[in-house]
């Protein structure tokens, strides 16, 4: 299943380190090409012949080993890896990272690494909700690193609570879970809104929002990284779009529904991340508005609203929408996701720090009809993308 992956694990040293050896033998016979780098203190736990008589590779444990062939290991095995995996993940190592580290042959490997880095962390519950180990997991998370919840138990230490490695088996569904995206969505086709619109008022001045585009356009690339094929319309946006993608670029709401609603058909997923404004100008000025007076009075009519008119044909297609809220946010997003006939909405609070307009994180809940719901705390918005995108997948599975 997994032929053709390169996986390196990373095993530091707690007693959790024999499970890694579980994790290690599940992938070898998903047939995964699988290296393993230990840490000094992974000795300790675990021998290296029993990694390498599994992974049938050299096992990593000194940084300035005499390699058996001229090759910077570090520098090779980043540049070779689909997932770099650390099971068990300390303390030590997660705080290293967040810290620029890079002192030993697993450290300089994660930095060096531009795959997905998978932390699986395995610690004294205490440690764990340490808020200084809290704060590194979230600083790696908001730069794109992975994390495993550690599950809640009996500790090797007597204590109990969470800290505890999950089971090697569910490591490995994770690893599959991330591997296998590459091409889970090869032969989809999906329409992506993005940015805001502006409405003009005059031939200078229009009505827009603070919307960055940053979201959409991390979702259309997070579908073309899956092997979807993406149509991204955006309005007014400072940034590139993902290589690959066919870009149409519009201005005003009205644009946006006029492309959003010739193209829609040919479509399996539609996601609407575009800001769009609710209303237009009643009329808008040929020349420049000259200041005149103290108030100034401009009337303002509804803009077709995309998703809603999405909703009443989309047949089989499946919809997801975004609300952005500043309050109410369950009861605006649900009513949302039920007036416009959608099949999941993305909620989030723009008035937290770290979500909403013109930031690289987000904080959202995703909100499936039925009522499911997942909180997701803070991450890249790349990651919450990858979210989206998980979630679609299973609502096609129903």
């Amino acid at each position: 299943m997994l032929k053709g992956k390169t996986v390196v694990v990373g095993v530091c040293g707690g007693i959790a380190a024999y499970k890694a050896v579980e994790v290690v033998s599940r992938l070898k016979k998903l047939n995964a090409d699988v290296h393993v780098i230990m840490t000094k203190n992974a000795e300790k736990f675990v021998a290296p012949l029993t990694f390498r008589s599994i992974c049938h590779n050299p096992v990593i444990t000194d940084m300035f080993e005499e390699p058996k062939i001229w090759d910077i290991q570090h520098i090779s095995l980043a540049q070779k890896a689909d997932l770099v995996v650390v099971a068990p993940a300390t303390a030590n190592i997660i705080g290293k990272v967040a810290g620029g580290i890079a002192d030993d042959m697993l450290s300089t490997t994660i930095m060096a690494a531009h795959s997905p880095v998978l932390f699986v962390p395995a610690m004294n519950d205490k440690m764990y909700e340490n808020p200084i180990v809290q704060e590194n997991i979230q600083k790696l998370a908001l730069h794109g690193y992975l994390f495993m919840e550690p599950d809640t138990g009996l500790m090797a230490c007597g204590t109990s609570g969470k800290g505890r490695f999950p089971s090697p088996e569910r490591v490995v569904d994770y690893v599959k879970e991330i591997l296998m995206r590459d091409a889970d969505y090869e032969g989809l086709k999906i329409l992506v809104t993005a940015g805001p619109t502006r409405e003009p008022i005059d031939p200078v001045r229009y009505i827009s929002n603070h919307s960055s585009g940053k979201m959409g356009y991390a979702v259309a690339k997070a579908a073309l990284e899956r092997g979807a094929c993406v149509k991204l319309v955006t309005g007014p946006v400072n940034i590139a779009p993902p290589s690959g993608a066919e870009v149409v670029r519009v201005s005003s709401a009205v644009d946006m529904y006029n492309e959003v609603m010739k193209s829609y058909e040919s479509f399996d997923v539609i996601v609407m991340v575009a800001a769009v404004a609710d209303y237009r100008c009643a009329s808008v000025s040929e020349k420049k508005i000259k200041k005149s007076g103290e108030t100034l009075t401009i009337e303002l009519v509804k803009n077709p609203d995309i998703a809603a008119e999405l909703g009443k044909v989309k047949g089989d297609r499946i919809l997801v929408g975004f609300s952005a809220e500043t309050d109410n946010l369950l009861g605006n997003a649900v009513s949302k996701l039920a007036l416009k006939n959608m099949d999941m909405i993305v909620a989030n609070d723009v008035t937290m720090e770290g979500a909403g307009f013109g930031v690289d994180t987000n904080i959202v809940k995703l909100i499936k009809r039925g009522g499911s719901r997942i909180d997701l705390p803070v991450m890249s918005k790349e990651n919450v993308a990858h979210k989206i995108l998980d979630e679609v997948l299973s609502i096609r599975k129903r």
